[in-house]
């Protein structure tokens, strides 16, 4: 990925670029405003340690607004996490952020990528939807907090 990449989500004029340790307190706000049970603060900075790790901040107006992170093992890309800041949602920010990580993932030389969305989140089904992710599996009760099952889906990236 360039220094920024400069794109556009409805009006916003977003930045997109590698995590860095200084995007970290703003990255883990949106992680507590997003999830049920948070990742810590401090697998954010291992995670910039991790050489199987890749993620990316948006920036609008120079504050974080969504971030998103894969790790890359072999053939196959796996999303660790996505998220936008509620004030951001809706406006393509998402989409984004997860087409990047479907393009460096294929530039890196990966046949697939996967995830796991909550079976309740019906707003991340239909994007993962719409970028050509299918559900393939369910894990029952993968969720601890909730016990809610997740669903996961495939993408393949190359034809």
């Amino acid at each position: 990925m360039a220094a920024k990449t400069k794109v556009h989500a409805g009006n916003l004029e977003i930045y997109l670029t590698a995590m860095r340790e200084e995007h970290v307190d703003e990255v883990y706000c949106i992680e507590k405003l997003s999830f049920p049970t948070p990742w810590p603060r401090i697998s954010f900075l291992h995670e910039l340690q991790n050489n199987l790790a890749y993620y990316v901040v948006a920036l609008a107006e120079k504050k974080v607004v969504g971030y998103a992170g894969m790790w890359l093992i072999l053939e196959e890309a796996h999303v660790t996490n996505l998220a936008v800041h509620p004030d951001y949602r809706r406006l393509g920010v998402g989409r984004l952020l997860l087409g990047e990580l479907i393009l460096r993932a294929a530039l890196l030389g990966a046949a697939r990528m996967t995830l796991e969305v909550r079976a309740s989140n019906q707003v991340a089904i239909g994007l993962y939807t719409s970028l050509g992710f299918r559900q393939e599996g369910r894990r029952k009760g993968y969720y601890e907090d909730t016990g809610e099952d997740a669903l996961i889906m495939w993408k393949d990236l190359l034809p």
